[in-house]
């Protein structure tokens, strides 16, 4: 039997994995309580994670002991937001982290909402003029805040940074739905930062997996919305 086992590379839909590439794992934090109170969560309004967020985050835990898929990690980086902090201590032993080293990062923040902060988004609308960010991505949600294309240029540049730096590692990052979000749009469709970004608007999991591969050859995403059980919000 002569010729290739595989389509020639210049049309294969698929690709091998790349030798000594970068693992870089997005965990959306378990259900938080902004979630379901309404309140604008930065670092004054987010209060940490409901018992329903932290069922989630247990369950996701559990998984990731039983299978290893992620242990031994690196690395394991949490937003400094207390929904995200929670989910990276519930999750720091099944990735083979110990919880005193776990790095909080400002850059893996969801979007800096400024004065808003806090606000339940009913009286947030009664004060400020809400931009439409489908039509206005550059305006900011509040004083002191980000847009919508700054938020996405800031997380997909943080991501960048901490999967450069980490060459050939396996790091997991305990983070927010928008930040994975802007992964996508950076890594997968290709947008530039800095530009106006259309928002994709996805319904990412609580506790769920989106993972990267990073290499010479570019971004590949090997998973979207793995999640350990079907719990939403």
């Amino acid at each position: 039997m002569t010729g290739h086992v595989l389509p020639p590379e210049g049309l294969r839909t698929t690709s091998d994995p790349v030798e000594g590439a970068t693992q870089l794992v997005l965990v959306r934090h378990g259900q938080g309580a902004v979630n379901v109170t309404g309140v604008i969560g930065g670092v004054v309004g987010c209060s940490g994670l409901t018992d329903l967020g932290r069922s989630q985050v247990r369950a996701l835990s559990d998984r990731l002991a039983l299978t290893g898929e992620l242990a031994p990690s690196d690395a394991l980086y949490s937003s400094v937001l207390p929904r995200a902090k929670e989910t990276a201590r519930m999750l720091a032993s099944s990735v083979g982290i110990d919880e005193a080293a776990i790095i909080e990062d400002c850059g893996l923040c969801e979007l800096h909402p400024g004065v808003a902060d806090g606000l339940v988004w009913e009286d947030y609308v009664k004060r400020f003029d809400a931009p439409d960010w489908d039509l206005t991505p550059d305006v900011p949600l509040s004083e002191g805040g980000e847009s919508w294309t700054g938020f996405v240029a800031r997380a997909s540049t943080r991501l960048e940074h901490i999967a450069q730096k980490h060459q050939g590692q396996r790091v997991v990052v305990a983070t927010h739905a928008g930040v994975i979000e802007a992964s996508l749009l950076r890594f997968l469709v290709g947008t530039t930062p800095g530009l106006a970004q259309q928002r994709l608007r996805l319904r990412t999991a609580p506790a769920s997996l989106t993972e990267w591969e990073y290499s010479e050859v570019g971004w590949k995403l090997l998973r979207y919305n793995d999640a350990a059980v079907g719990l939403t919000r």
